[in-house]
């Protein structure tokens, strides 16, 4: 079965800020995880000025710049990791951005929640001006509404932007919906049973992968990314990745 490549750097480790997705050890239980389950990592880039550009203001740019270099060099990893996650969909691979910190709260001019720059709206908006796109979709996952994707790609029609309010809906909205070059996903596990939603099982999570995998499989020529978003139970934050990646692969295989 061809399995998915986990985007991740080492500094992803590193605490950046006082917040939860910041927290030490938060993704070390699901590094682990994945490395023992076989899966292939590598290492992105850092993405540049011009690329955080693409989405946010200067300003904005130069607001999270002055409050911390370290901050800066992890929030533009953040974005590279997202970067690279959607050139490696473009090429037929499957790709899940194991990054933080996460990225959709923010908006062209501002953010919040935990987050600094918009990483899948980034990733989406080189793809789209680089001519490599036609248009894309994006599905949210996570426990709360991603305001910040949904307002920087509002006024933008070659780009739907997909809240998931039950998996139910989820199935509903997809079947509705026509072809599109890539899928994007803001995976956020905070749904999970035993974090702060109090929703989703581990079988969820895997029938997440599936319905999703489906629809790219047969709507978007298997292009398909991820980008971790929310989830902040350290000890099975692995188990919810690796659930619902299983499902993904399962479904394009």
């Amino acid at each position: 079965m061809k399995k998915t490549t986990i985007i991740f750097h080492p500094k992803y480790f590193e605490v950046y800020a006082s917040d939860p997705a910041a927290a030490q050890g938060r993704l070390d239980g699901a590094y682990k995880l994945l490395q023992t389950k076989g899966y292939e990592f590598i290492e992105p880039e850092i993405a540049q000025e011009d690329d955080i550009l693409l989405v946010h203001t200067k300003a904005h740019f130069e607001r999270i710049a002055s409050k911390s270099s370290h901050l800066l060099t992890l929030s533009l990893l953040s974005a590279g990791g997202a970067i690279c996650a959607s050139e490696m969909a473009m090429s037929g691979t499957f790709s899940f951005g194991l990054i933080r910190p996460p990225g959709h709260h923010a908006s062209a001019d501002s953010c919040w929640g935990f987050c600094f720059f918009n990483n899948i709206a980034v990733a989406i908006k080189k793809l789209l001006n680089e001519n490599k796109i036609k248009n894309a979709l994006i599905v949210d996952f996570d426990l709360h509404f991603g305001d910040g994707t949904n307002g920087i790609f509002l006024n933008e029609d070659r780009v739907v932007y997909h809240h998931m309010d039950s998996i139910t809906s989820l199935e509903n909205f997809l079947n509705s919906t026509d072809n599109v070059d890539i899928v994007g996903v803001s995976a956020g596990f905070d749904r999970y049973i035993n974090d702060w939603g109090g929703l989703l099982t581990l079988e969820d999570y895997k029938r997440l992968g599936e319905i999703l995998g489906m629809f790219a499989s047969h709507h978007a020529n298997g292009r398909i990314f991820s980008v971790l978003e929310g989830g902040y139970n350290h000890r099975e934050l692995g188990d919810c990745i690796y659930s619902y990646l299983t499902g993904l692969e399962q479904a394009i295989n």
